[in-house]
């Protein structure tokens, strides 16, 4: 039996019933034009023909009265009489019982549809702490959503009747009006004798449409009654998946997804999982939207940090999709889908990743896709080179695949493509997942990556993996690679907490109080108006692979002038206790912030694998800040390492200086670009209600005047356009990059001292 309209698509009331609906109803609406049209004509031929026996009478009885002859001619009566029988009686019966209630019906499932819309859409705006609003939204669904599936079936259940009722009482009147041509043309029968066998046919064809007709009508009639009888109540029409599913379509059902614009609007739309890619799409007939282009590159994940019930996250390299499902049974059925097909994907095409990847990767590499002249990397090596270059990074750091093209940039090592989903499924503050082919990388970000490596990392993350006898996934091992991960870098479970290195409590005191003493000296020394010059921090040489490492900030291959009085107050005079765990391992807060002043990014790797705050705030030294510590040591990529570990970029001392200020003063400027970049707060006073820019102006240094006027000429921009806003203006973005580059790779550019202050 085929029906029209399909009762299980009515139930999902997918995509794919609506197209059948508009089908069907414009079908319908056309059948009806061509039948009224044929009803009037019908009319309009009986009409003549009255006429034509109005004028055959008086004809006849000019024969009558000529030849003394009467004849009634009743043949031409009988043949309108059966025409108004066949044609107009039964197809105006037709439009007007059957049409009408084709109409009725579909007026009942328009607004129902509607009312169930609405009730979606409140049902999921709903916020979870509402209990009360959970509850009434809840029950005003579940009624709304019974009574939409009765009318619908309703609905259904009139267009397969209409439909399969429309041939046979539309054949069954053409064949009466046949029949009565052929009584009215009995003279001319040889003429119609050729339509004898036709005429027969269609008979037998007639008869075998009544009793098909009539069989379909109880079947549907049956299945109609036994579906109704089902309980309406639940949500979930459909949970299964199936990832070898015929039509290559895993999963498939109405999603709500958040935009990506200025007010994060939520939209349903119609998701399938098919081809290895997560796609939508708002009408049936409309080309699929790809929200995934390989799900071999994505993770999926909980969300419950939002207001909104049954979020799950689609994340992928490049961006980020927020989704809720009508329920809590549906999510998990797609977050179960998501994740099998991903699976799914790796093994049917392990081999192919690696293939795509290196088409998709060229030997030679643009930091920049929009300005590929300035970005190009030292000696002409791409990301993927320089950094795997460094030790123990040209295989993945954690199941040792060859050739990783994927780097976490927080930690500073490379990863297979395996080993970057589950990365990503750990969140960002765990670990930020880039690709080393396809991102753009910065050059503070490549020496960041080129200062750690992975033989670095695993001597701190795996320091005891061999004395607990944990054995390292190898490549293909999904589901060891996920627990593994999960211990060694979430759970830490393979660091060993008694290794962290320091020195004796009593030495570093000496070290500090000898360091704080020099400093009061040659502090003391100087006038409230004299200048004083601070030495540049020794810069990096090389790290372990032996490649030269070039100054990573603006400021610190030269000296920075700054007044006397504006400068820190004598730091670090006492040493408390309560900084050591004992007398023989230092407290990782501490080592963090010694080693972010040393810039010493594989101490404070350890640091941070032991446990340190990223913004511990050292109580003795005026609650300075390990950010402040590196600005203060003058390195841009450790301020690009703590920034990328989660420091806070407005934390301040308790002088009311932020890492912006101290920059400031000391005419970092590739680190002032750094700060302004991440959201540092350029109005923000220091004790003596100084800004940013009244120090840099103080200074007289050009560069970070620009930069900072700047910065906040973009900031009153964006204001001012409202809601609308853009997120930075382009060539303010691009003074930006050129600041960035300048700081990193030709830090001699920017010793431009400006004197005269007013002309900025």
């Amino acid at each position: 039996m085929k029906m029209t309209v399909d009762f299980e698509e009515c139930l999902k009331d997918s995509p794919r019933f609506r197209a059948a609906l508009e089908e069907v109803e414009g079908d319908v609406a056309e059948l009806e034009l061509k039948l009224d049209k044929l009803v009037k004509l019908c009319i309009a031929m009986i009409d003549t023909g009255k006429a034509f026996c109005v004028a055959n009478k008086q004809f006849m009885n000019g024969i009558r009265d000529l030849a003394q002859y009467s004849s009634n001619d009743a043949v031409v009566e009988i043949l309108f009489d059966q025409t108004q029988r066949s044609i107009k009686a039964q197809l105006q019966n037709f439009v007007k019982e059957d049409l009408r209630k084709f109409k009725d019906a579909k007026k009942q499932f328009e607004k129902v549809s509607e009312e169930k819309e609405n009730a979606l859409v409140k049902n999921a705006q709903v916020q979870r702490n509402k209990q009360h609003e959970v509850e009434e939204a809840t029950n005003i669904l579940t009624a709304t959503r019974k009574c939409f599936r009765h009318i619908a079936l309703d609905y259904v259940l009139q267009i397969n009747v209409l439909q399969s009722k429309r041939r046979s009482e539309i054949l069954k009147s053409m064949l009466s009006f046949m029949y009565a041509h052929l009584a009215f043309f009995h003279q001319g029968y040889d003429l119609f004798s050729e339509l004898g066998p036709y005429m027969k046919d269609l008979g037998a064809q007639l008869d075998r449409l009544v009793v098909d007709a009539a069989k379909e009508k109880r079947e549907m009639e049956q299945k109609h009654s036994t579906i109704q009888q089902k309980d309406f109540s639940s949500d979930d029409s459909k949970l299964e998946y199936n990832v070898d599913a015929a039509n290559g379509i895993v999963m498939e059902g109405y999603l709500f997804k958040r935009a990506s614009n200025a007010f994060k609007t939520w939209n349903r739309r119609w998701f399938s999982i098919q081809n290895n890619q997560l796609v939508y799409q708002k009408k049936f007939k409309d080309n699929p939207t790809v929200v995934v282009e390989d799900l071999r590159l994505c993770t999926v994940k909980h969300c419950e940090d939002i207001e909104r019930r049954f979020c799950f996250e689609v994340v992928s390299p490049t961006k980020s999709c927020m989704l809720q499902a009508d329920s809590e049974k549906l999510r998990q059925a797609w977050i179960k889908a998501v994740q099998t097909s991903i699976a799914t994907a790796y093994r049917e095409k392990g081999d192919e990743s690696e293939k795509l990847d290196k088409k998709s990767s060229p030997s030679t590499g643009s930091l920049d896709s929009g300005n590929e002249s300035k970005d190009k990397l030292l000696k002409g090596e791409s990301a993927l080179q320089r950094v795997q270059c460094i030790p123990g990074n040209a295989s993945c750091c954690d199941c040792g695949l060859a050739d990783p093209r994927w780097a976490s940039i927080n930690l500073g090592i490379t990863l297979c493509i395996e080993c970057s989903g589950i990365h990503r499924s750990l969140g960002v503050h765990f670990s930020k997942v880039r690709s080393l082919t396809l991102d753009t990388w910065e050059p503070e970000l490549l020496k960041l990556m080129c200062e750690l490596g992975n033989d670095v990392i695993n001597r701190v993350y795996e320091a005891k993996v061999e004395k607990m006898g944990v054995k390292k996934p190898q490549p293909g091992q999904r589901q060891e690679k996920e627990t593994y991960i999960k211990a060694k870098y979430v759970e830490r479970k393979f660091v060993d907490k008694y290794s962290i290195s320091s020195s004796p409590p009593e030495q570093e005191k000496r070290i500090v109080s000898k360091s704080c003493e020099e400093k009061r000296l040659s502090i003391s020394k100087l006038g409230p108006g004299d200048q004083v010059r601070v030495p540049p921090p020794s810069s990096v040489k090389s790290n372990d692979s032996g490649i030269q490492q070039i100054s990573d900030d603006g400021r610190e291959s030269l000296p920075s002038t700054v007044s006397a009085n504006s400068l820190y107050e004598t730091e670090g005079e006492r040493q408390d206790s309560s900084v050591f765990l004992d007398s023989k391992h230092l407290n990782p807060g501490l080592q963090l912030y010694r080693a972010s002043y040393e810039k010493n990014l594989p101490k404070m790797a350890e640091a941070l694998a032991h446990g340190a705050d990223v913004n511990w705030a050292n109580s003795e030294e005026n609650k300075a800040t390990p950010l402040i510590q590196a600005v203060l040591g003058g390195s841009l990529v450790t301020c690009e390492f703590l920034l990328q570990n989660g420091a806070n970029v407005n934390q301040r001392d308790v002088q009311g200086r932020g890492p912006l200020h101290h920059a400031t003063v000391l005419g970092h400027t590739g680190q002032v670009c750094l700060f302004l970049k991440r959201g540092a707060n350029q109005h923000a006073t220091d004790e003596e209600g100084k800004d940013p820019l009244t120090i840099a102006v103080e200074a007289a240094n050009a560069d970070i005047v620009t930069l900072l006027r700047l910065a906040r000429m973009n900031e009153e921009m964006r204001e001012s356009e409202g809601l609308y806003g853009q997120p930075g203006d382009e060539t303010y973005q691009d003074i930006f990059r050129d600041f960035s580059q300048m700081a990193s790779n030709n830090p001699e550019k920017l010793n431009r001292f400006q004197q005269d202050s007013q002309k900025f």
